[in-house]
């Protein structure tokens, strides 16, 4: 762990959150609290099953985690 309020310490929250803003957040409209209620909800769904990661080989984080459980053999 850094110092308080260090980056790294949190840095899958921060480029979630990033993301976010960049690609949805400051391109999609949001007129009422409810609706960005709803589009973060989407966000989430989008960003967890369909995004690409390359971090990931290049699949999403719920392709990955079902591949290393068959790889480990835990299915």
């Amino acid at each position: 762990m850094g110092s308080v309020g260090a980056c790294w310490d949190n840095a899958v929250v921060e480029r979630f959150f990033g993301s976010l803003k960049h690609d949805w957040i400051f391109k999609v409209a949001q007129p009422t609290r409810d609706h960005m209620k709803q589009n973060v909800a989407g966000y989430i769904r989008y960003y967890n099953n369909d995004r690409l990661h390359t971090a990931n080989c290049e699949m999403s984080p719920a392709k990955y985690e079902m591949s290393q459980i068959e790889v480990s053999g835990l299915t």
